[in-house]
């Protein structure tokens, strides 16, 4: 590289790539400082330090950049171009390497996952395990003190060592199989909570927008900003209409706040409420526009929030419910474990009068004793109840992401398998969400209606087809309408052709907005408003026919002559409305486009342009049909839901016709006496009237947000279990209140995902059925765990307890050792062999069980106190007359027949695995073994 003369400079001078370090940036933006913004040189300040444009976005070329000297001493930056890079590595492998390293990229921190030591150190850290610990140790002492200090027989071997050191190892295994499994569930959790936080936005570079994950966005870039997207960096707001950001996460201020672009700002501004300044992770409710990055990762005002807390996700109530009845059952299991304490001790003390054992071997047998009580409590304490929630929600999460799932809270996971209620969107959970354009109806004369798409419609109807129409209308006409498609849209790029009219974003280009009204849900239009050639003005409306006809006063009278327009009359509103309920009838979605000539624009105030006063007069252009085809599965969706004793009802902002007739074809509507009523007739009842009408309304057409929340709030108030989908920012509040809450992943905005519980990957019903499933499939591994464990505490606690005290010698059916074999087994490998057990397709053949029901049955009753008493007649009954039953007298044949009774006992374990895979009453209990 040619070397560039380089001024001298003096040692206290460094050189970097930019001139503004990125702390002065976050504090620019945490300050909210309009004055330092300005000082910096505003907008032009910001794109030469920063080295970007604000027009074209940062370039797809840049690796590495000259660097600037920039002196200790002073605040300014001077300008020096050196030939040194500051890495070496080969700049077209790396993008952005330079501005990464200064700025970093947009990665939060995320917390170090615990080793596999502090694993296993928070699965030992327990008083029982410790005092078992220590009496191992003292057993293994005093067994090594009587192997070494005492002569031993040929027959005799010196085994007096072995049971400490097998109670140790026993620790060991089970400490070790602990934090294997809290192990794996860290990880499963780990890539789930990574899976949540990956999204998407929209960034421009090099001149043309890109769709990145947020994690890529760097300082310098132009992000597109829309309704419902959560801002995923601190930055200042270039170019915008109508911004308002909902702040309540950053400042806690509860009403939306007004966003103004820095060129509306004035240096002079002192005081003034001018706010370009978009906060991370606030959520923009309102308005388009774009906004400069300015801070990223930590540095950002998210960033800096997140570094100072401590997340703690809690407890499901699942695993609240099983924790105090572990409590309970470890209580029983403590005053079992301490009468069997008192008992034998007692005997011990009655027995030393006539004992012949040595002081060790009372001191041994002593110990043998305190043992055996604390093993009773190490396998009585159920604490692998809790554990196999956890195992079971991850078990489930991690399968329910197969079936299109994304859980974002796991108390969801368990709170669908309660589910009474499903309050579905339509448009693209029961139908596709591909609009195509079927219909359509131009001033009074031309229209069309493409039967290939829609065969099924009424004869009435011209047979004109859509590409014979569009090639009768008029240049004008045409030119008309698309700009009014291509212009007055928010999306941000598109590739289809609508109605044979070519490309349509060129036409963005070509004209002057002079302000945008975007779409809203309650207004169920948007305007923009662009300056002609002529000085003039015009504003392209659209939206929904209803809404829109009656602000029209003219309607073009002859589309295929020009755009001729004329007052319109009674006649036309009356034909014009036959069309759109005609078109309604056929499930199809109706809007309007229209348009109003200005020549001078409205003004508010303060408050820029009137838009109510430009939407009086409006000229109607013409009336289009969108179809939205039904999803294939959605109809045996609907009747799953029904089999499985829940309530559909769906919730839409179409018109009353075309919800009914979408309702009907998809099976929603089953009985005469369903109700289809309008947002507009449903919030004219009062509390009392809505609680009456609410049980049995299955479609709620032309619905606000609001609408809603409100039918939410009255299911959950007549003790209904609800769940929700919502895809729109205004959604938020219905999904809130939500026991369950669905946002779609594909058509979902920000606003949306955040405040659901669950996101459906694919916006289908079919998955939220899915989720029934595997929420059943929780409630149904926990119980069967449940079952088994309880059965287990019962009779090991039994049989220790009556053998011992039975027993001369003061000795277990079982031993300490293998007591905590069986505890290995229950809390590891049966919880494990339970609880993945995938759903039955007939677990939806039962109704919802209620939230109030117990965690046991009286079915599991039965189940666990005939199991029980089973078990534990079987086994004593070998154990005091297995010798006479087999005729077992030697020493060594007494040896076999504890084996054989260990053996039984676990045998029966097994088998009571088996028993315990069904809950319901089956009777093949190997049903879908091979699924596991």
């Amino acid at each position: 590289m040619r070397q560039k003369h380089v001024p001298e400079l003096s040692s206290s001078s460094t050189f970097t790539p930019f001139s503004l370090n990125p702390d002065t940036l976050g504090d620019l933006v945490q300050s909210r400082d309009v004055q330092k913004l300005h000082a910096l040189g505003g907008v032009r300040g910001l794109e030469e330090e920063l080295r970007t444009d604000i027009h074209s976005g940062l370039s797809l070329d840049e690796t590495y950049l000259d660097a600037w000297a920039v002196s200790t001493n002073t605040t300014s930056a001077d300008k020096v171009i050196v030939p040194e890079r500051t890495s070496t590595a080969e700049p077209q492998h790396d993008a952005f390497v330079d501005r990464r390293r200064y700025y970093g990229d947009n990665r939060l921190l995320a917390k170090p996952p615990p080793s596999f030591l502090g694993l296993m150190w928070a699965a030992y850290n327990d008083h029982v395990l410790f005092l078992l610990t220590g009496a191992a140790i003292i057993s293994l002492a005093l067994g090594l003190y009587q192997t070494l200090g005492n002569t031993h027989s040929a027959n005799n071997a010196p085994v007096e060592w072995v049971e400490g050191v097998s109670i140790l190892v026993a620790i060991v295994v089970i400490t070790l199989a602990g934090a294997a499994n809290d192990y794996q569930k860290e990880h499963k959790f780990r890539k789930l909570n990574k899976k949540q936080q990956d999204r998407n936005v929209w960034i421009l570079r090099s001149a043309r927008t890109h769709e990145v994950p947020i994690s890529e966005i760097v300082v310098g870039d132009i992000v597109h900003i829309s309704p419902g997207d959560i801002v995923p960096a601190d930055g200042v707001l270039l170019r915008g209409h109508h911004v308002k950001c909902d702040e309540s996460s950053a400042t806690g201020e509860s009403e939306p706040v007004d966003k103004n672009p820095i060129e509306t700002s004035s240096a002079h501004d002192e005081g003034s409420e001018i706010d370009p300044f978009i906060l991370s992770h606030t959520k923009i409710v309102e308005g388009i526009g774009v906004l400069l990055v300015v801070a990223t990762c930590t540095r950002s005002s998210y960033g800096r929030i997140l570094l100072s807390l401590e997340t703690d996700p809690g407890f499901t109530l699942l695993q609240v419910r099983l924790s105090k009845l572990a409590k309970n059952i470890a209580n029983f299991s403590g005053i079992a474990a301490l009468m069997l304490l008192v008992i034998l001790f007692i005997k011990f003390l009655v027995g030393l009068r006539h004992s012949t054992e040595t002081p060790s071997e009372k001191g041994q047998s002593f110990l043998n004793v305190f043992i055996l009580a604390l093993t009773v409590v190490v396998i009585a304490v159920p604490e692998g109840l809790p554990l196999a929630v956890t195992l079971a929600l991850s078990f489930a999460t991690t399968r329910m992401m197969t079936d299109n799932n994304l859980v974002r809270q796991l108390r969801a996971c368990e709170t669908m398998g309660q589910a009474t209620d499903i309050c579905s969107d339509k448009t693209g959970t029961l139908t596709e969400n591909k609009m195509i354009v079927v219909s359509g109806f131009f001033g009074v004369t031309s229209q069309f209606t493409d039967r290939t798409a829609n065969p099924e419609i009424p004869g009435g109807e011209k047979k004109t087809s859509k590409a014979g129409c569009m090639d009768s209308l008029s240049k004008e006409t045409i030119v008309l309408l698309k700009q009014s498609i291509a212009i007055n849209s928010s999306a941000i790029e598109s590739q289809e052709d609508y109605l044979g009219l070519g490309q349509l974003d060129p036409n963005r280009s070509c004209v002057e907005i002079v302000d945008f009204l975007p779409f809203d849900a309650s207004r169920k239009y948007m305007v923009t408003v662009v300056k002609l050639p002529s000085g003039s003005y015009r504003a392209y409306v659209k939206g929904a026919p209803e809404i829109l006809l009656g602000k029209c006063a003219a309607i073009i009278v002859e589309p295929m002559q020009g755009v001729q327009i004329a007052p319109i009359t009674e006649t036309d509103s009356q034909q014009v409305g036959q069309i759109i309920a005609r078109y309604a009838s056929r499930s199809l979605r109706t809007f309007a486009v229209c348009f109003r000539d200005l020549d001078r624009l409205p003004f508010k105030g303060d408050e820029g342009i009137n838009f109510d006063e430009v939407m009086n007069g409006l000229a109607l252009q013409c009336i289009l049909g969108l179809q939205d085809p039904l999803r294939a599965d959605a109809w045996d969706a609907v009747q799953t839901s029904h089999k499985a004793g829940l309530t559909v009802r769906m919730v839409t902002g179409d018109n009353h016709l075309t919800a009914r007739a979408i309702a009907e074809e998809c099976g929603i509507i089953t009985d005469p006496d369903d109700v289809v009523m309008e947002g507009d007739e449903f919030r004219a009842l009062n509390e009392d009237q809505q609680k009456e009408i609410v049980p049995r309304l299955k479609v709620l057409a032309r619905s606000r947000p609001d609408d809603k929340r409100v039918l939410v709030q009255q299911l959950k108030d007549l003790g209904r279990v609800v769940a929700v989908t919502g895809d729109g920012t205004n959604d938020a509040p219905a999904l809130a209140a939500a026991d369950i809450s669905f946002s779609m992943g594909i058509s979902g905005t920000e606003i949306a995902r955040e405040a659901s519980s669950i996101v459906l990957l694919d916006d289908t019903f079919s998955s939220i059925v899915k989720a029934i499933m595997w929420g059943r499939a929780v409630s149904d591994a926990v119980k069967k765990f449940l079952q088994f464990q309880i059965t287990i505490t019962f009779t090991s606690v039994g049989l220790a307890f009556v053998s011992a005290v039975a027993d001369s010698s003061e000795e277990s059916v079982l031993t300490p050792v293998q007591l905590m074999w069986v505890n290995l087994f229950q809390d590891t490998l049966a919880a494990l062999a339970l609880i993945t057990d995938p759903p039955p397709c007939r677990i939806l053949d039962r109704k919802p069980e209620p939230a109030s029901s117990p965690l046991i049955t009286s079915n599991m009753w039965k189940m666990i106190i005939g199991q029980s008493v089973y078990q534990m007649v079987v086994t004593l009954v070998l154990y005091f007359a297995g010798a006479a039953i087999f005729s077992y007298h030697g020493e060594h044949q007494k040896s076999q027949l504890q084996t054989a009774v260990f053996n039984t006992y676990v045998l029966m374990q097994i088998f009571n695995m088996y028993n315990n895979r069904q809950i319901e009453r089956s009777f093949n209990l190997i049903e879908g073994i091979h699924r596991n």
